[in-house]
This record gives structure tokens, C-alpha cells and sequence, in this order.
């Protein structure tokens, strides 16, 4: 077979502010692949399919910092983030050709994965028959972190009475742990930045639900609160109210801090004095922290949910590697309802 084209997005710059597509991201179509050809050295060859967009990914669009677990994007090498693709050779007794492959893979159509990164793929069976988009969204990292952060810092503490905050609550993470607040019979208070995303998540369940932007949310947590449980995904002010009507003994999950990511200067919250008086409990995690430990539960559970109805999710579908860049571009700026989502290719 000759060489196919192997279209990639190249990392070229740090951004200041938000990123650019075809400055900061670029769509590169000259490279090409043979894949009869194409040496794996004990590794596998893939066609990548879906491409999950996070704003994760602008925190690592900044200068190496060697201590971060995530670590940082290579000026002038392919973006990754998590992907399902499918194999089509392989030179591993653990791969077959064909099978379906859950892992962080580069921004490419085609790709060779090497035999010493083999370990950190998952084979997704897919019994379920679900879209292969929800494993990069609500049966994929995202999911990952809702369920493992409420589970690890939530469910231990929680009791009957208790109020939740979520911010952002429409996003992939957000709208899941709504759903996980409401089933474990807790009232739900849920921000987010538009009367269509409030619809959104009012039909997840939320008790009260309110679009930031338009409506005080210190006077929401006034009038529903105190605050038992925060789930922050945005930081900023949303946080700083927070830390203001914060029951005693609180504890807040930090997974989140989209307000400041595209910004020169980090919000500084004026309160944190309340950390003290409240007795508030921080915790910042990560969701590859914790998936040796509850990831056999979560795929044990949430694709089976999803594939019933149980569990609901909403998906931002854009075709084509060549508009990952505006993608990620619109999740940071929130316009997507649902998880952003690239589809590279049909199955």
C-alpha cells in the first residue's frame, strides 16, 4: 500500500491569553504513513477515531515545570490527550488487529504506539454497544474524575441534609457529579454560563440551578446554603463565594480552574482566612491519581448506566483533526454544551 496521509496538530508556541489556532496549534497534512510499512518495534499501529478536548489541556500549553505530574506539551511535537482508537497491526501478543484501545495518544490520524507504552492502554470491549465518544467523555477521563473525586473526597464525608455546590456544572466532569450528589440524596446547587447550559442541568436533577453570569452567586449560596460539599471546577470568584457561605467542616474538591487558565494574573481570593474559621478542607486531586484504585469499579458501573439511560451526558461532536484548535478554543471559552469531542475517523 503506498504511504497514506497522516494529518497531525503541532504544538508551536505557548499562548498568551487564549490559544490560536494555526499559531499556538497547527494543522499539519504533509506528513504521511505507510501502514503495511511502518517499523512498531513491539509496539502497535493505530487509527485513532475520537479525541477528547479538556481544558486541562491549556495548563500544559506553558513552560516545563518538571515537578507536575501531567507534564507539558514539546514545541513543534503532536498535542495528546486521551483517545479511543483501533488497532490495525501489531507486533504485541497483549494487541490484536482490531481491537478498540483507551489511552493518551498523539493529535494524529495514524500513530505508532512503542512496546514500552503498551502498558498504559486499556482494551475497551465496548459490551455495552455505546458510542465509542462516550469513552473519551462520561466512561472516559472525565467520568473518571467525577466518579473517583466523589468516591475518595465527597461519599466518605457526606450525611443526610447536606448541600453540594458544583461550578460548571454542565461540563463533562460537572453534569456528572450532579447526577452522583442527587443519587446519593443530596441537595444540589449548580452553576454554569448560559440559560441553555441552566436548562441543561436543571434536567440532570439540580435543585437549584443559575447562570453565573446573570445571577449573584453569593446571594444563590446566602439563600440555599451553607455549603456542605463544593466541587470546584472554575476557581475565581465562584470559589471565593464559596469559601463565604461554607458550612463548618466543609470540604471542597478542587478539580478545576478554568476561569484563570487563560488569564496573565491568577484571581486572587480575598477570604482564604475562612480555611481556618470554617475548618474547611481542601482537596486538589487528579484523576490518574487514583485510577489504579477505583477504575475497575468505574468500568464496572458507568458504561452499563450510560448504555440504560441512568446516567445522562451530552456530547459536542466536531468532525475532523483540522479543528482541534477552534475545539479547544470553544471549550475554554465555554462555548460548547456537552463534552467537546473530535471524531478523526469512522470506525
Amino acid at each position: 500500500m503506498a504511504p497514506v496521509q497522516n494529518g497531525t496538530v503541532i504544538y508551536k508556541e505557548p499562548p498568551t491569553g487564549y490559544p490560536i489556532p494555526g499559531k499556538t496549534v497547527v494543522y499539519d497534512d504533509s506528513q504521511t504513513l505507510d501502514l503495511d510499512s511502518a517499523p512498531l518495534q513491539g509496539g502497535i499501529l493505530i487509527k485513532v477515531l475520537v479525541l477528547s478536548i479538556d481544558p486541562y489541556l491549556r495548563h500544559k500549553m506553558q513552560d516545563a515545570n518538571s515537578l507536575e505530574l501531567l507534564g507539558h506539551f514539546n514545541i513543534g511535537e503532536p498535542l495528546a490527550n486521551y483517545s479511543v482508537a483501533v488497532v490495525l497491526r501489531s507486533e504485541s501478543s497483549a494487541f490484536k488487529a482490531g481491537d478498540h484501545v483507551y489511552g493518551i495518544f498523539p493529535f494524529q490520524q495514524y500513530a505508532v504506539i512503542k512496546s514500552d507504552a503498551l502498558k498504559d492502554l486499556r482494551i475497551v470491549e465496548n459490551k455495552e454497544n455505546i458510542p465509542w465518544s462516550a469513552y473519551v467523555g462520561i466512561c472516559g477521563m472525565p467520568g473518571q474524575t467525577a466518579h473517583h473525586g466523589w468516591v475518595e473526597f465527597a461519599q466518605p464525608y457526606i450525611k443526610k441534609g447536606d448541600v453540594v455546590f458544583i461550578t460548571a456544572a454542565a461540563g463533562a466532569v460537572g453534569a456528572a457529579v450532579v447526577q452522583l450528589a442527587k443519587s446519593a440524596g443530596l441537595k444540589v446547587i449548580a452553576s454554569a454560563g448560559s440559560d441553555a447550559k441552566v436548562d441543561y442541568i436543571r434536567s440532570l436533577g439540580a435543585d437549584i440551578a443559575f447562570n453565573y453570569k446573570t445571577t449573584s452567586t453569593k446571594e444563590v449560596l446566602k439563600r440555599e446554603g451553607p455549603i456542605n460539599i463544593y466541587w470546584d471546577n472554575v476557581g475565581g470568584e465562584s470559589l471565593e463565594a464559596a469559601l463565604e457561605y461554607a458550612a463548618q467542616g466543609a470540604h471542597f474538591l478542587i478539580c478545576g480552574m478554568i476561569s484563570t487558565y487563560n488569564t496573565a494574573e491568577p484571581y486572587n481570593v480575598k477570604n482564604l482566612q475562612n480555611l481556618l474559621w470554617r475548618e474547611i478542607t481542601f482537596h486538589g486531586f487528579l484523576a490518574a491519581s487514583y485510577m489504579a484504585k477505583y477504575d475497575a469499579e468505574f468500568y464496572g458501573t458507568f458504561p452499563a448506566l450510560v448504555a440504560s439511560g441512568k446516567l445522562q451526558h451530552r456530547e459536542h461532536l466536531v468532525r475532523g483533526l483540522e479543528n482541534a484548535g477552534q475545539a479547544l478554543v470553544d471549550v475554554l471559552s465555554g462555548q460548547n454544551v456537552g463534552k467537546m469531542v473530535i471524531v478523526v475517523a469512522d470506525d
